[in-house]
């Protein structure tokens, strides 16, 4: 099957293009039976490749030639190995589910045919992305996902939050895309060509400073589109948009696309020690700061989002320290546990009439069983408590980190264990248990969510419980190591053997015993309530402060940047107002002032000749002008594409005849 892996992307294309042109005449709401088949489709083909490439089974499909010149020969195609087959897995069953639950989640909504356009849309570019055998290919998908989560994140449109909440995710991805630009044209400049297979078998003639910008500069746009420091800033706003999209995008699709991209890239990175070094301190420092914010939210979908952020950096920290394998699966298994808290959170705010402030729950259990029994499982498997998913990878990035000396970083990712541990049970705690705190009105309606969004959060909680087991050891490496092993390029460190001295097992008990303590801290705080937080948050009122306010990182951008540019702005009207303006129209006041010298110091016949005949060419001339200096850009983007034709047109004659 794995010469058909060409149509994975294509199912979604096609409910994509269905629903698009006939969902909102047509087919209205029953968007889903379009939409929904076209990824379980797709899910089916991923998991025949996957058993494919299970077999030893790798591909090279091309499709068709892309760009072609003299010099260059561009192909469309998808390259089918061990880390693709893994990618296919995690968003394909992911979004598949996603889907599902959709259907219960916005059925009501009348947008319901565009909805499921963007969603299938979304699925699309980032199957392109993971399938893409080529740098080139892969910026078309990794492009394509930043244009679908702009339109996602601000899907309900009427809301100045939503909009807001998606240029903000847009603009700052292209901060990020600027870096990823540089680095592939890097890549390109000193080896001709971006298919990945070229440019890691050409990568041993770099220099080391060569090496070292590109990879740099990819990572910038990793930390972009993956949400790490200082580009992280868009990813907690993104909660505006729907809740199944919040799960899209924050478990198993975009935000993983750096990661996915360094892994890719590990020959590169492997040979750029500078780089690494770069990729796990960022990594390691944005899971800690991320995780210290979350201490301290109220939404529970927001608390969500800065873990998803702080798990990311985990990732990074994985990779940074040479452990790639081991970064792709705690992106497998956080896909399962994020996705589930996700949608367990959506299937509480569907319950309370879209309030997502903890403070005013409490007691949630007894109205809704499954959805907390899977969100606590969720919860568990985030803590990185055994057996749960989360626990066989993140102590699987420690003990590399570990082992390869770096310590302080160790350190640093086991603290904030911990503390991802306590925030999450702070929520568990605050949502489900305790004495209700819920509104009169709200706790009328309250009721479990049907069972077309309880199914998906059963199977995603199977995938949190069970998905870790294929990190198991099998000699010096794991099953999933082991798997990905022909895809990954095994680095190692000078300081390993002194590192080594402390038993495996002594690690992962300190890293178990830390995660414990942050749920028993969080359990006698906020359950027992046997310690007062209002009263620590007097007493470390500065610190709190601190977290609840997100360290005032967007109020410093603002201020450097967004408040700068519309400074910028200001300026340029005025200068546009006084001084080019100013030229025009004293142009035309030196003109009106001839000509009324001429129509008084001259002869009559002569005057009303000239002046009649001027009058008449500029008045021609000024009806044509006008309709072209319309002041409306899209006018003049559609003259620069007239223009583009034409000159496209004269192109083709001139090579044809």
């Amino acid at each position: 099957m794995i010469e058909y892996a060409w149509l994975i992307p294509v199912f979604p294309l096609v409910g994509m293009t269905i629903n698009g042109i006939f969902g909102i005449k047509y087919i209205k709401d029953k968007a889903h039976w379009v939409a929904v088949p076209a990824l379980g489709l797709s899910w089916l083909f991923s998991i025949l490749v996957f058993i494919d490439v299970l077999n030893g089974k790798t591909a090279l499909i091309e499709l068709f030639d892309w760009i072609i010149t003299p010099d260059i020969n561009v192909k469309v195609a998808f390259w089918i190995d061990q880390l693709t087959a893994v990618m296919l897995m995690v968003v394909t069953t992911l979004s598949f589910w996603i889907h599902v639950y959709s259907i219960g989640y916005m059925g009501h909504d009348p947008g319901y045919p565009r909805y499921f356009t963007y969603l299938n849309m979304f699925v699309f570019f980032m199957l392109i992305l993971v399938l893409g055998s080529s740098y080139l290919l892969l910026f078309v998908g990794w492009e394509g996902v930043g244009l679908c989560s702009y339109l996602l994140i601000g899907y309900w449109y009427e809301r100045e939050s939503a909009w807001k909440a998606g240029m903000k995710a847009f603009i700052t991805n292209r901060v990020g895309d600027y870096g990823f630009i540089l680095g592939m044209f890097t890549l390109w400049y000193y080896l001709g060509t971006l298919n990945f297979n070229e440019v890691f078998a050409k990568a041993h003639t770099l220099s080391p400073e060569i090496v070292t910008i590109a990879t740099l500069l990819l990572f910038a746009g990793a930390t972009g589109k993956s949400a790490q420091i200082p580009l992280y800033v868009w990813l907690p706003d993104a909660m505006e948009g729907p809740t199944p999209v919040s799960a899209l995008i924050h478990a198993a699709t975009m935000v993983t696309a750096g990661v996915y991209m360094v892994a890719r890239s590990n020959v590169l990175y492997s040979m750029a020690p500078l780089s690494l070094e770069v990729v796990a301190i960022i990594g390691c420092l944005t899971a800690f700061f991320a995780a210290t914010i979350g201490t301290s939210q109220f939404d529970l979908k927001r608390v969500l989002a800065y873990s998803t952020v702080s798990q990311l950096g985990y990732m990074f920290f994985g990779c940074g320290v040479g452990a790639y394998a081991s970064g792709i699966f705690h992106l497998m298994t956080h896909a399962f546990f994020k996705g589930l808290l996700f949608l367990s959170s959506g299937s509480v705010m569907h319950a309370m009439s879209d309030v997502l402030d903890m403070r005013l729950m409490g007691s949630l259990k007894k109205y809704m069983p499954i959805t907390s029994f899977t969100f606590i499982i969720g919860g568990l498997a985030l803590a990185g408590i055994p057996p749960f998913a989360g626990f066989w990878s993140k102590d699987e990035i420690l003990h590399h980190a570990f082992t390869s000396g770096h310590i302080t970083l160790w350190f640093l990712g086991t603290l904030t264990a911990g503390i991802t541990a306590y925030y999450t049970f702070r929520a568990v705690f605050m949502t489900f248990f305790g004495r209700g705190r819920i509104p009169k009105v709200i706790k009328e309606h309250l009721h479990e969510s049907p069972p077309v969004m309880t199914i998906p959060l059963i199977v995603l909680s199977i995938g949190a419980i069970f998905a870790g087991f294929v990190g198991l050891k099998k000699g010096e490496t794991t099953y999933f190591g082991e798997f990905l092993a022909p895809v990954i390029h095994v680095v190692h460190h000078a300081n390993e053997g002194h590192a080594k001295a402390i038993p495996e097992s002594m690690l992962i008990a300190l890293s178990v015993a830390v995660g414990l303590t942050g749920i028993f801290i969080a359990y006698i705080v906020h359950m027992k309530k046997l310690i007062d937080p209002n009263e620590w948050v007097k007493r470390l009122w500065f610190l709190h402060r601190v977290f609840y306010r997100k360290y005032w990182v967007d109020e410093l951008y603002f201020a450097l940047f967004i408040d700068r540019t519309l400074d910028l702005a200001f300026f340029s009207w005025k200068f546009d107002q006084w001084i080019i303006d100013g030229v025009v129209n004293g142009a035309a006041w030196i003109s009106r002032a001839f000509a009324w010298i001429t129509r008084y110091c001259t002869e009559p016949f002569i005057v009303d000749g000239a002046v009649n005949g001027a009058s008449y060419v500029v008045d021609l001339s000024a009806r044509v002008l006008r309709r072209v200096q319309t002041g409306l850009v899209s006018n003049y983007m559609l003259f620069v594409v007239a223009g583009t034709v034409c000159l496209l047109t004269v192109f083709m004659f001139i090579r044809l005849f």
